[in-house]
């Protein structure tokens, strides 16, 4: 189900574009349609830096499950005493 709420939130970080890499400073996420993806629906993860101009902007399209894996792999890249 579209929620078409987008959340918004200043990040600090980098990600390469069609320009190469920029300084991330805003990402934006909803759970909707997709654009690329062919699925029902994703959820969509939108980084950008809006005072670097519009090639400063990497999105990204996650199946449900994908998104979830996606955290606990973040969670557990970060446990301590979890070895290199």
């Amino acid at each position: 189900m579209c929620t078409n709420i987008v959340e918004r939130t200043n990040v600090s970080g980098g990600g390469r574009g069609a320009q190469g890499w920029f300084t991330l400073a805003e990402v934006s996420v909803s759970y909707d349609h997709p654009f690329h993806v062919q699925l029902e629906h994703a959820l969509n993860i939108d980084f950008t830096n809006e005072a670097a101009g519009v090639g400063a902007r990497v999105a990204v399209e996650l199946t449900l499950e994908s998104a979830k894996g996606t955290r606990q792999g973040a969670e557990g890249g970060r446990r301590p005493g979890r070895p290199v």
